[in-house]
């Protein structure tokens, strides 16, 4: 099953237009933008289901091989009909290692040392089996006036920490080298996201990212990660559960979630009983996480942003608002690129599953002007 939609076709600039990658379990998904008159442009778009790779049902998790993988990477551009090679590739949250450390003052020159130093208490592997990457936090309270002279950071500083091991990393480039593409750099998918649905400002948000098999969910405060979390329960559990406890096919209970989910009214009761228990599992953990943050932090989070596949489901966001008691909206990473607007709606509407795709494409492109 796939999903296909292209513009401009006779305007394509080969030399100009750039991909992003989201290769997750369940589903592939590809975008492909130009920068025009200044403005990040759509060309195409597209989703396949893999599934169907495993001989399994669409919207099932999978672990294929790499070439499965190489194989369903090439059907899916050759059917959304890409024209670029060049690209920026999304890595699963679930392939990394992401830490928040902190660590004494030191001058911009010893910084790496010591991140690293730092970094091995965290890492449960040796260093050079991974590659590390990090990045400073700003502190709204890290110098303290000493004088009027001068300043002197009293406080250490907050450090976000990436590792990604090697032999997944090394996966990943035989998978999108077989596949023909040109990637100019591979990303941990939380940072496609925040670069698609952030904007600009002082409020933290929460990101909450239903896949088929977890749920993930990112702090962002003034558009920088402070903490993640990893819920293992996504749209797939649901749909397990469904065929489980109303004894029917797992491809009728994925056909009923899609096409109900909790909109199904009376006669659909043990429909809506079963999403909604798997729901508040997933809402419960949510909640747990952005009250440790509120806590430690002393700030609250003013908004919950929707992505993922898993929120389109019927009933979700009503669900969400009672459980988080404050602003929840779907992300709308399209409303990041110029696209024709009679298509507005289904824009809107598959914004939420093609976030990483988005967030991607839009470094690659910015990486090229």
């Amino acid at each position: 099953m796939a999903l296909f939609s292209s513009f401009f076709s006779s305007l394509l600039n080969k030399e100009t237009s750039v991909l992003g990658i989201d290769i997750g379990s369940s589903a592939i998904k590809v975008v492909q933008i130009k920068k025009k008159h200044g403005r990040a442009v759509l060309e195409t778009y597209g989703e396949l289901a893999l599934g169907p790779y495993a001989g399994l049902e669409v919207g099932r998790s999978t672990n294929l091989p790499i070439e499965k993988v190489v194989e369903a990477i090439k059907d899916i551009l050759r059917e959304s009909k890409t024209t670029t090679k060049a690209c920026g590739v999304a890595l699963p949250l679930s392939s990394s290692l992401i830490s928040f450390i902190t660590i004494p003052p030191v001058s911009d020159k010893q910084m790496g040392e010591v991140v690293a130093i730092e970094a091995r208490k965290y890492i449960p592997v040796p260093l050079n089996e991974v590659m590390l990457d990090w990045s400073p936090i700003p502190r709204e309270d890290s110098y303290i006036a000493d004088d009027e002279n001068s300043t002197t950071e009293k406080q250490g500083t907050d450090v976000l920490v990436v590792a990604i091991h090697n032999e997944y990393l090394n996966d990943y480039q035989s998978i999108v080298t077989s596949s023909g593409l040109t990637p100019g750099f591979y990303e941990i998918e939380i940072f496609s996201s925040i670069r698609a649905v952030m904007e600009q400002g002082v409020r933290t948000d929460m990101i909450i990212d239903v896949g088929a098999r977890t749920t993930k969910l990112y702090i962002i405060e003034r558009g920088v990660l402070r903490s993640s979390h990893i819920i293992n329960k996504g749209g797939q559990d649901i749909t397990m559960a469904l065929s489980k406890a109303m004894s029917i096919p797992v491809t009728e209970a994925e056909n009923m979630k899609r096409v109900y989910g909790l909109k199904g009214g009376p006669e659909y009761k043990e429909l809506t009983e079963i999403i909604t228990l798997n729901l508040d599992y997933i809402f419960y953990e949510a909640n747990a996480t952005l009250l440790s943050y509120q806590k430690k932090y002393s700030k609250n989070v003013s908004r919950v942003v929707l992505t993922g596949g898993g929120v389109l489901l019927k009933g979700f966001v009503d669900l969400a608002k009672i459980s988080f008691q404050t602003q929840v909206v779907y992300a709308d990473p399209f409303g990041k690129l110029e696209t024709p607007a009679f298509l507005a709606s289904e824009f809107a509407q598959a914004g939420p599953e093609f976030t990483v795709a988005i967030g991607a494409a839009l470094r690659r492109l910015s990486e090229l002007q």
